[in-house]
């Protein structure tokens, strides 16, 4: 026991019920512990039995053997969680040996483990009335992860660092209870900024007579964007590619030019979107701005492939909202588009989306031919400009060099957005969202307008459910929903009688609506997880300049959560991943299916000058290569389609699809089964 003695550098006594815990401490490390009971003497307390632990065992000891060790320790420390009559007696028994002590704030935790942890104001975490050390609370708090669920190590790391920035463990497992506290929630502010540019004045345009005392009549002067754009060849024809946030004015770009042209005779305003609920909307609103000015608006979009008599498009409109895919269809089909003054592409970032992107990249390609070979037969007509718009774009000098056009790239953010991340079960987001929706809706900002949600889900079905179980008005909206119906969504939105709408896909790309609050109920679309440049448009739909002092994004996270057996990653580990990750690059790397694809469409519409079509695409193109495969199938008969090339890029077959079909017509299944084959063959990929 000497030698234990000698080696004793700090003594901690903490109360353990009627007797003390011994630590017996050196550089850090526990040399030995047990437990001293006191004894009363007339010359005051003394050791009375003295013990040590090995494991779960004790043994004896003469309690001299406590008075060597603390004589021979440097330091003797006294734990503040000891009750005062403990201290008391402790410091009595000290003194009776001539001992000094010091009364240290402790972690109880470790104490009543046989180890010494001293607390201060600054590593203090606070628990159940009482302060334990940063490792405890994390063990405790790893305790209550384990219970709730499977959490990635991204989310523990998160959690850890709000524990010790609060130093509240409970605030902490409130926390994951489903409690809102803004403070545990908040990850970080998006800043406003303002980039300092020269405001054009819009007097000073001199566009078409028609267009411009119309414009003066909305605005005095051009938003910052729009002026760098004026300023960089905007109405010189220069082609364009705009990088600026939601709600920054890029669409009114895109109007100028091609509305200006059109009044002009300089040709027809193309202006396509990605989805029917954009195109329906800007074409409602094209019409109603520009109607007044004797401009013809009409509409294409995908579903035009499905029932074209001829009448529901007017190529020789003054303007053209299109969907990528109807577009694409009118030029696979040899439809005439006029001669096409301006060209508007909204949402380009498409071009970078796996399943969508080599389509718009074909679009592209097949549209400036069309447009070549217009103005090498008609000498009254020279082209179309070109005008790429976009929130989010990682390598925006790289696909604007490749789109042969001038990059205007405006990072300012009109209002800030604050953006929060909790955790939550299916169950428990339901609750959260109504509580959320809620307190957005009972206040009003400082210019008049009530705070409005959208909700982001995975699914339709979701849509209706989480709509249904809101406590205030408010109403699902997909691509599902009729048209009718949208519109009356839109303008209930608009008039503030919802509080909220619950959607999919449709709203991410741009439909205007002026909500305060994003809350994201899932982190996937359909069974993929968001992209970065996905979430990052998405979360710009919250806050609007002219109607909210600042944007609430909401995150809500189930831990371990996957919504198909594809997904390798969790929604907690993908939640991270959007907060921190950087903005993907557009580029493109198509497979043997996408090129197939895009070879077929462009020999359609470009016959023997397919090659130059595929050479100016983003992504690499084994041109001779895809030939071999559409001759082998015969789908091309030399460098023309066949009547089986014509069907299937019509309607925008990928190879398997047409094989598919072709097999289950020969096998004389029904239409029913058809479509009931490749709605497996899809949810197997």
């Amino acid at each position: 026991m000497s030698q234990q003695a000698a080696a004793v550098e700090t003594l901690f006594l903490h109360a353990d019920g009627d007797s003390y815990r011994v630590v017996a401490l050196r550089d850090g490390e526990r040399v030995f512990h047990g437990t001293l009971e006191c004894k009363e003497t007339h010359a005051g307390p003394r050791p009375g039995k003295f013990r040590t632990k090995t494991g779960s065992s004790e043994e004896p000891r003469d309690p001299q053997e406590f008075v060597d060790i603390a004589r021979a320790a440097t330091r003797i420390r006294i734990s503040q969680q000891t009750s005062t009559e403990g201290r008391q007696e402790l410091q009595e028994l000290l003194d009776g040996y001539q001992l000094s002590a010091k009364v240290v704030r402790t972690c109880r935790y470790c104490a009543n483990d046989g180890a010494y942890s001293p607390i201060t104001e600054e590593t203090a975490i606070k628990t159940d009335r009482e302060h334990i050390c940063p490792d405890c609370a994390r063990e405790e708090l790893e305790r209550e992860l384990a219970y709730k669920g499977q959490f990635t190590s991204q989310a523990q790391e998160r959690l850890e660092d709000l524990l010790l920035e609060v130093q509240d463990l409970d605030r902490i497992v409130d926390l994951l209870s489903g409690e809102l506290d803004p403070d545990l929630t908040k990850f970080d502010t998006i800043s406003a900024t303002v980039d300092d540019v020269d405001p054009v004045q819009t007097a000073d345009l001199g566009l078409h007579p028609q267009l411009q005392p119309m414009l003066e009549s909305r605005f005095d002067e051009l938003l910052p964007v729009q002026s760098l754009s004026v300023r960089n060849g905007l109405f010189d024809g220069d082609d364009q590619l705009v990088v600026s946030a939601t709600a920054t004015g890029k669409t009114l770009i895109g109007e100028l030019a091609g509305i200006d042209r059109a009044l002009t005779g300089e040709g027809t305003m193309l202006f396509l979107v990605p989805l029917v609920a954009l195109a329906n909307q800007k074409h409602e609103d094209f019409r109603d701005r520009y109607g007044d000015l004797g401009l013809d608006v009409t509409i294409r979009v995908g579903a035009s492939r499905i029932n074209d008599d001829g009448t529901r498009f007017d190529p020789g409109a003054d303007v053209i909202v299109g969907t990528y895919e109807g577009i694409d269809h009118a030029l696979r089909t040899g439809k005439d588009l006029g001669d096409i003054g301006t060209v508007v592409i909204d949402e380009v970032h498409t071009l970078k989306e796996p399943e969508r992107g080599h389509r718009l990249d074909g679009l592209i390609s097949r549209l400036k031919y069309y447009c070549e070979e217009r103005a090498d037969t008609r000498s009254t007509y020279s082209g179309a400009q070109w005008l790429y718009l976009s929130a989010t774009v990682g390598n925006p000098e790289w696909l604007a060099k490749r789109l042969g056009a001038t990059l205007i790239e405006f990072e300012e953010r009109p209002v800030p957005i604050e953006r929060h991340v909790t955790f939550a079960d299916e169950r428990e987001k339901l609750r959260l969202e109504d509580k959320l929706v809620k307190r957005a809706f009972d206040q009003k900002s400082s210019k008049g307008y009530r705070g409005q949600t959208i909700i982001f889900t995975n699914s339709r079905r979701r849509c209706h459910s989480i709509s249904r179980k809101l406590g205030y008005d408010s109403a699902p909206y997909h691509a599902g929903l009729d048209y009718k119906k949208r519109k009356q969504v839109e303008g209930k939105f608009l008039d503030q009688e919802l509080s909220a709408v619950v959607t999919t896909a449709a709203l991410a790309a741009g439909v205007d609506f002026p909500a305060s609050q994003v809350i994201f109920d899932s982190l996937a679309m359909g069974i993929e997880w968001l992209s970065v440049q996905e979430f990052s448009q998405m979360l710009g739909r919250a806050g609007r300049p002219d109607y909210h002092d600042k944007g609430t994004v909401y995150m809500l996270i189930e831990p371990d959560c996957t919504y198909h057996n594809s997904m390798e990653m969790t929604e907690d580990e993908v939640a991270f991943k959007l907060l921190k990750g950087e903005m993907e690059d557009v580029r493109n790397v198509y497979d043997q299916a996408a090129a197939v694809e895009e070879t077929l469409a462009n020999i359609t519409v470009a016959g023997e000058s397919a090659k130059r079509l595929n050479d100016r695409m983003l992504g690499e193109i084994d041109t001779q290569r895809a030939v071999g495969k559409l001759l082998e199938w015969e789908f091309i008969d030399g460098l023309q389609p066949t009547q089986m090339g014509r069907a299937v890029t019509r309607h925008f077959l990928s190879p398997d699809d047409a094989f598919r079909l072709l097999d289950a017509i020969r096998n004389g299944l029904s239409p029913y089964e058809i479509v009931a084959e490749q709605e497996l063959a899809d949810e197997e990929l």
